[in-house]
């Protein structure tokens, strides 16, 4: 029932406004909103920028042309759209590839810090939440929408150095979020039984009542630590609970065994990520992944491209050196269809207990830190999005002029219900969401 028949409601029965709230979700009234269809969003990244002449298609509108880099999203152009001129307009402490890593989903300045770059100014972690983990939060925080894990973090390549150019998840100010690049790690988390979870639960309650005596001998400063402990502990046994109440939908995917993660077996243990977090959205384990492919200043060696330079060394030659040129072409449609490859698995999967196709419920945005590489450029971002169920009109090729990304991050907000009216830096917010319907 839409606003205007709730309200005739109201009127019609003698009530009060306020006493919407409590009857609203009675089923035998009808007043409740329906049920908005399941809906998943999955960021994948790759790092050092692109070539924007065979990265971005020359035509706006619907009858556009694939470049060589996009190629391989050919037999899904109807679902692709591609957002040319978005940019990352965060300024601050902080290198280029810094920011544009550590800013790219968090849409706000780093902390100062000790961590030096290619600048003058060294920097810290992101001053703010990212929009993966602020749409994870807005899922978990509805019953309907509530899973097990509510987000994934994947990784393929990502070295376990931790610092700006490696991390673009970020639960909050100060708190980055490491994708798990071990695909049998991820396994484990995903399906490893534990023998002993009543033992465990046990041991979490014990914990918890610990905890809240300790709460009175500490300073309120403390107590904004220990009350994060408290929420850690209570997420561990929310999650206990969900592994033993809902059973797999499907079974897990066949490990291939053996396949240590290493830069030549790249294509292998980006195949095996992307089957585990395909079987993860089957399963209802999370509505939200990061798939992150190696890392800002990623010195990949793509030898099964028959490329051996490093990935970031070849990036910053110059334009005139067409050999360099051709190579990170190749490079950049090898992650493309990688892509393809995540999208023929959506496509091909029936949406579990609903219609159509999984690819029809779930949205990919595929980004950059870099538009350019050679010139660290901030401007002209990569976006391209692929997929159904956020209610954009795909199959277009749009062109903004320096538009502030964060826009196109409260359009994803605004796409699943969260009203938010800004998003990141406050001021990068003015326009609102892209329009992209």
């Amino acid at each position: 029932m839409n606003t205007f028949h709730r309200r005739h409601f109201l009127k019609t029965m003698g009530l009060s406004a306020a006493t919407l709230p409590f009857i609203v979700g009675l089923p035998s009234l009808g007043l409740a909103a329906p049920a908005r269809p399941r809906q998943r969003l999955i960021i994948l990244f790759s790092p050092n920028g692109t070539i924007p002449s065979r990265f971005w298609p020359e035509e706006i509108g619907p009858d556009f042309k694939l470049t060589e880099i996009l190629s391989p999203l050919e037999p899904f152009k109807d679902r692709v759209l591609t957002l040319q001129g978005v940019s990352n307009k965060v300024r601050g402490d902080g290198d280029n590839h810094m920011r544009g890593m550590s800013c790219l989903l968090t849409g706000i300045e780093l902390f100062p810090g000790n961590i030096q770059g290619g600048s003058d100014t060294p920097s810290g972690w992101a001053s703010g939440i990212s929009i993966d983990q602020e749409l994870k939060n807005f899922f978990q925080g509805r019953e309907e929408t509530r899973t097990r894990f509510g987000s994934l973090e994947f990784g393929v390549g990502v070295t376990d150095r931790a610092d700006p150019w490696t991390r673009m998840s970020y639960a909050g100010p100060n708190k980055p979020i490491a994708p798990v690049s071990d695909p049998y790690q991820m396994y484990e988390k995903l399906y490893g039984q534990m023998k002993d979870k009543a033992n465990l639960g046990s041991v979490l309650e014990g914990v918890r009542e610990d905890l809240k005596k300790v709460r009175k001998l500490i300073s309120p400063e403390d107590r904004k630590m220990l009350e994060e402990h408290e929420a850690l502990v209570r997420q561990m046994e929310r999650e206990l609970a969900e592994a033993g109440r809902k059973p797999l939908k499907v079974p897990p995917p066949t490990m291939e065994l053996g396949v240590a993660d290493q830069n030549d077996n790249v294509p292998r243990l980006s195949r095996m990520q992307i089957d585990l977090l395909v079987n993860s959205f089957v399963n209802d384990m999370a509505r939200v992944a990061t798939l992150q492919y190696t890392k800002s200043v990623g010195m990949a060696r793509m030898k099964w491209l028959e490329i051996t330079d490093g990935h970031h060394a070849l990036s910053h030659e110059p334009d005139k050196n067409d050999e360099a040129a051709t190579k990170l072409t190749k490079i950049n449609r090898w992650f493309c269809g990688e892509l393809r490859y995540l999208v023929e698995k959506l496509a091909s999967t029936p949406e579990p207990g609903g219609d159509g196709k999984m690819l029809d419920h779930t949205l990919i945005v595929w980004t950059n830190e870099l538009g350019k590489g050679n010139s660290h450029t901030l401007d002209n971002i990569p976006f391209v999005l692929v997929g159904g169920g956020f209610g954009f009109q795909m199959g277009r090729s749009m062109r903004f002029e320096k538009a502030a990304h964060n826009r196109l991050h409260l359009a994803l907000a605004h796409a699943v219900g969260h009203r938010l009216e800004s998003f990141g830096k406050p001021s990068l917010c003015d326009g609102g969401p892209l329009r992209l319907g």
